[in-house]
């Protein structure tokens, strides 16, 4: 893409002199910049460098019209224009970050070295004890889950582990859960409902494997199964998305009281790339679906399908995993505190219609 030539950075007058020229000379470059930004950040055809140049050209105007609100003192015409634009380079701005933000906050939920189930297991729980099976066909190593202590509560714990290296991501299926991994997962929860143990469950797929074998041993009935069953266990349910939150695999352990989402997850139907793909035949675009599905933990917490936003350490939580187990730690005591003093009845019926009210846009008058 060629990006139009901006215009020279007009001088600024001297301090009561008439800005009316200037004024015009910045709308004429912010005009320039809008088209940079609807071309690079808004458009099918994403292109980084441009919305990096048209950043660096907001933030010139942005001196420029600091400068002349200094020289129209006393000019009040002249202050409410240079008010206007300043409202404007906020407004591009904000679309480009929207945008960039979304993308970026899938590359660092998918980071190699971002904290598992594990390492949060390891760093907030105590006594962990791991369990296996479904006892129907087999063990899934996608997802883990086992009885520990949470502050000296009895849990239970359910998540999804990726891999460190090839081996471990191979053996772990890359996080993406069989029939076999969801069944376990049940009846685990079975067990902890009649042992009266809350359960708290992590999410970190890119999705439910799609494999020949995963559909032919049912995959969609599995997940659709604990989806239901979910709603009706009498035990408080946390879940917190740590990373990649994909799809029905996500879902298949996330029907909780509470939903937190830490600050560089993403939760969605779909990836990226897949929306992409389908969307304009171009997985390339990816950064382009990335912003129109709404993925990030602040899109989702303004449309109510997560109750709080976990915040990570400067860099994202790979850069200090201690840090990130301590600041979800404390999330997971306030909300499991609330959540202890209700009464199972009321629990129900809040987790059935704290579902139930998600994706409203229109209400009947």
């Amino acid at each position: 893409m060629v990006s139009p030539k901006l215009a020279p950075e007009a001088a600024v007058p001297a301090s009561g002199a008439s800005t009316s020229g200037v004024i015009l000379v910045s709308e004429y470059l912010l005009s320039l910049v809008g088209t940079v930004v609807e071309r690079s950040v808004n458009g099918t055809n994403f292109n980084p460098e441009a919305a990096t140049k048209a950043q660096q050209e907001l933030e010139r105007i942005e001196r420029q019209i600091g400068q002349l609100e200094a020289a129209a003192a006393g000019n009040e015409e002249a202050v409410r224009q240079l008010q206007q634009l300043h409202e404007q380079v906020n407004a591009l701005r904000q679309q480009m970050h929207a945008r960039l933000h979304a993308w970026r906050a899938t590359e660092l939920a998918r980071h190699p070295q971002r904290p598992y189930t594990l390492d949060y297991i390891e760093r907030i729980f105590t006594e962990w004890s791991e369990m296996h099976g479904d006892r129907g066909f087999a063990d899934d190593p996608a997802i883990v889950a086992g009885m520990a202590r949470f502050h000296g509560e009895e849990v239970l714990i359910i998540g999804h582990q990726k891999g460190r290296d090839t081996k471990q991501r191979l053996y772990r299926n890359f996080g993406q859960a069989n029939p076999e991994g969801y069944r376990k997962a049940l009846r685990l929860m079975r067990l902890a409902e009649k042992f009266g143990r809350p359960i708290f469950t992590f999410v970190d797929t890119p999705g439910a494997y799609p494999g020949m074998g995963a559909e032919e041993r049912g995959q969609a009935e599995a997940i659709a199964r604990n989806l239901r069953e979910m709603s009706r266990l009498q035990v408080p349910i946390l879940t917190t998305i740590t990373g990649e939150g994909g799809s029905g695999g996500a879902l298949g352990i996330a029907v909780a009281d509470r939903v937190l989402m830490l600050e560089n997850a993403i939760y969605s139907v779909i990836s990226p790339e897949g929306c992409a793909s389908i969307m304009w035949r171009d997985s390339g675009k990816k950064e382009l679906a990335a912003e129109a599905l709404r993925i990030t933990a602040t899109d989702l917490n303004q449309l109510g399908c997560i109750d709080e936003i976990v915040p990570e350490p400067e860099g994202g939580a790979h850069s200090d995993p201690e840090g990130a187990a301590a600041l979800l730690d404390s999330c997971l005591q306030k909300h499991f505190a609330a959540l202890k003093q209700v009464a199972t009845a009321e629990l129900l019926a809040a987790r059935y219609q704290k579902f139930r009210h998600m994706a409203q846009f229109l209400s009947g008058e």
